[in-house]
């Protein structure tokens, strides 16, 4: 069954590594979208604007005869062809059918404005104004220069709907992630409490049979393999953080993820190593899993007020309670009381067999209750239903409180 647990274990952590990496490629390929798309917009406008710069510069030019209004008109047309050549070299092989008709319209329709253009300037500079003023006064350049602003209005509206599509795709694999991460997570509880039970069941095989040599010979069996799963699973570990931080390594927009992941590893292997660090003690003390769960941020500026009788747990509600505990410490650095230099405040009693624990923050200043449950929240009711009892959280303005109550015996 161990081996078999395993083996599933270590299928979803490929899973979800795979996940991981599709995720950043997505947000990739989207960041790149919008680059392009940007880019092709650009474009587009220098296109359309070069087009209508041409044609206030030639109408002034009819005008008042100043050449000085034809430099607008130069201008575009030593740009337009340029941002055409960039459009489709932008676009290139990735174009559809439609993109590759309309950038062949948009470059017929800009020349033959500014073909209709040069045309009517020729004829001022050769002294016809009469009939350079009936060429521009006809329709034919004002339906050129609509179907030219259609056809780019058109091109506009393709690429915003395929920068859409991408971060659609990219919303849709990070959705698929958290879901994925949570089941990892509830593995490898699963992992530990087999490891646990397998510890409790050595322990007691060991009180029962002192005297017998057959069973003497069995315990040290039991013994053996208890330590090699609990050696194993620290190796797992120790493989996942790794795979972990190197994924992340090379791609700084999936640091905020990857160090998340790692958080909460390292939080289940503080519990794991506080319930199992001799094989010969089925239990771990309460105080001993709150003091390791804050000492990693606690300081000077981060107090926290400690305060309960010595409590002994099973190892199998050590384990979610350790990530519990990880979770409230985490979050009391990020958004509560340490993050203004608040105290922390963990209390303990026990009466009829059960623990009351209660999680005080004071100086956090909370001006708005967050509306909705993140995945940190949904982690933390997952485990309060591990360790067989509840939990209920409170925010004030001056910080949060969280109630615990579990069973103190198995």
């Amino acid at each position: 069954m161990n081996v078999a647990l395993l083996s599933v274990i270590a299928a979803a952590m490929f899973a979800t590594l795979l996940l991981v990496y599709q995720t950043v490629e997505a947000e990739r390929a989207q960041r790149e979208q919008v680059a392009k798309t940007t880019e092709i917009l650009e474009e587009l406008r220098l296109v359309n604007n070069a087009a209508l710069n041409g044609e206030t510069g030639q109408r002034g030019y009819l005008i008042t005869l100043d050449r000085r209004y034809l430099s607008p008109y130069q201008i575009g047309r030593e740009q337009i062809d340029p941002a055409l050549d960039r459009i489709r070299a932008l676009i290139g092989d990735e174009a559809t059918p439609r993109q590759t008709e309309l950038i062949d319209q948009i470059d017929a329709l800009a020349r033959a404005k500014f073909d209709e253009m040069a045309a009517s300037v020729e004829l001022l500079e050769n002294g016809q104004l009469l009939d350079a003023r009936r060429a521009v006064l006809t329709d034919e350049g004002v339906e050129t220069m609509e179907r030219l602003s259609r056809a780019i209005a058109e091109m506009e509206q393709i690429e915003n709907a395929i920068l859409a599509d991408r971060n659609t795709q990219a919303a849709r694999t990070e959705a698929r992630l958290l879901p994925l991460l949570g089941a990892l997570l509830v593995l490898l509880i699963l992992a530990m409490i087999a490891g646990a039970r397998l510890v409790g069941r050595a322990a007691r095989a060991e009180a029962e049979a002192a005297q017998a040599a057959v069973v003497s010979e069995a315990r040290d069996r039991a013994d053996l393999l208890a330590r090699e799963l609990n050696h194993r699973v620290k190796n797992l570990f120790a493989v996942i953080l790794a795979i972990v931080q190197m994924s992340g390594r090379d791609k700084p927009e999936a640091k905020e993820v990857t160090e998340s992941i790692a958080q909460r590893i390292r939080a289940l292997l503080t519990a794991h190593e506080v319930s199992q660090g001799e094989l010969e003690r089925p239990v771990a003390s309460l105080r001993a899993l709150v003091e390791t769960s804050l000492a990693p941020y606690r300081s000077r500026k981060h107090t926290a007020e400690i305060d309960g009788p010595e409590i002994m747990l099973p190892a199998k509600r050590v384990t979610p309670l350790g990530l519990v505990l990880h979770e409230l410490t985490t979050n009391a650095v990020k958004y509560g009381a340490w993050q203004s230099e608040g105290t922390v405040s963990v209390t303990w009693t026990e009466k009829d067999g059960r623990v009351a624990l209660e999680w005080r923050e004071s100086g956090a200043n909370i001006e708005e209750v967050p509306e909705r449950k993140g995945f940190g929240s949904l982690l933390m009711t997952s485990a309060a239903r591990q360790f067989g009892g509840t939990l209920e959280r409170k925010f004030t303005k001056d910080g949060l409180r969280v109630s615990i109550e579990l069973p103190v015996d198995d």
